[in-house]
């Protein structure tokens, strides 16, 4: 019998996991770990920043909010952006705690980076002075861009030195898409964003960590960005607005997808029929019997507009799934 770690891993390596990997912590199934590490946000003046500077402003509807103030004016003032420093202990006062938990259950232990480059590049600057200044402003724009991959290597060293291999993979977003494209061409991103991508990831594998990456909007090109530049698994959560077909066509057995019902087209509307024919549509084009797929919760239901009960109506249908393609269920639900 498989661990939670060795389906994981299994799954990655498409070394036919026993069954489907699942992060569904809200039914109390979930194969990995998360490993908390500390953010040195601040006040001041009154005002809410995060660790790097920027101010995030919430709507009444309860979501994540989103960047509303921005530290630099324009790309040239990359000189005044101070990055975290990560090689502060108290950062990873709770890890050492949180890694025992996970090997104690033999979990799949990951590490998240919020707003890997590119969302953060955009967060200090402004979206628009960004994607003018990646074709107008080179030499700025990459200034910028190298400041904040020097400090997630930091970040990264730092993890790697402090626990090891015992970390098992870092997680990190990276919207890249609207609903009809990604925000720039692919020979701009390869040419941009490839290389820098390629040499953070490629010092996590050194690690011994594995690379997984979050990335919204209809990102059909990204992902090969993303296969080419090293990563492990990507997190779509909008299938039906990539194409399940197409994306399977031109991705599956080559980087393993982690992803659920549609949480746009599918899940707020509740219907049995739609939620079991994504599940059904990404076990054909997504899913090999060697593994490939994990099923991943969203995470923030009230945003989405999806109850408990939409969320066990796609679990049992992936469950049944894992069946069919490996032989055994998904773990038993504790509906919370």
């Amino acid at each position: 019998m498989q661990s939670s770690r060795e389906i994981v891993k299994a799954a990655l390596q498409f070394k036919r996991p026993e069954r489907l990997p699942v992060r569904m912590g809200c039914f109390k199934c979930d194969d990995t770990a998360w490993i908390p590490r500390k953010a040195a946000a601040r006040v001041e003046n009154g005002v809410q920043l995060d660790e790097w500077g920027c101010r995030w402003a919430h709507t009444e509807m309860k979501n994540m909010g989103q960047v509303k103030g921005h530290p630099l004016n324009d790309l040239s003032e990359h000189h005044k952006v101070v990055p975290p420093d990560y090689s502060q202990d108290w950062l990873y006062a709770d890890a050492a705690a949180a890694l025992e938990a996970a090997e104690k259950d033999d979990k799949y232990t990951q590490v998240g980076i919020f707003m890997i480059l590119f969302e953060r590049m955009h967060a200090l600057a402004g979206f628009e002075n960004v994607l003018m200044g990646l074709l107008a402003d080179r030499q700025n724009a990459e200034a910028l861009a190298d400041k904040i991959l020097d400090a997630q290597i930091s970040l990264v060293r730092n993890v790697q030195q402090r626990f090891g291999a015992r970390v098992h993979s870092f997680s990190m977003s990276e919207d890249w898409g609207t609903q009809q494209a990604a925000f720039i061409s692919k020979p701009l991103w390869d040419d941009f964003f490839l290389p820098r991508y390629a040499k953070l990831f490629a010092i996590m594998h050194e690690g011994g960590q594995d690379v997984w990456v979050h990335s919204c909007g209809k990102v059909n090109e990204i992902i090969q960005g993303f296969i080419d530049a090293g990563a492990d698994a990507v997190n779509l959560q909008q299938p039906r607005a990539l194409g399940i077909e197409e994306i399977g066509r031109r991705y599956r057995g080559k980087i393993t997808f982690e992803s659920l019902a549609d949480i746009q087209a599918t899940l707020p509307t509740g219907k049995r029929e739609l939620v079991e024919a994504d599940a059904r549509a990404l076990a054909e084009h997504w899913m090999l019997p060697e593994g490939g797929f994990v099923l991943s919760d969203y995470g923030d239901d009230a945003a989405i507009g999806v109850p408990s009960r939409t969320k066990r109506m796609m679990y049992d249908a992936f469950s049944r799934v894992s069946e069919e393609l490996y032989g055994k269920p998904l773990p038993r639900p504790h509906d919370s």
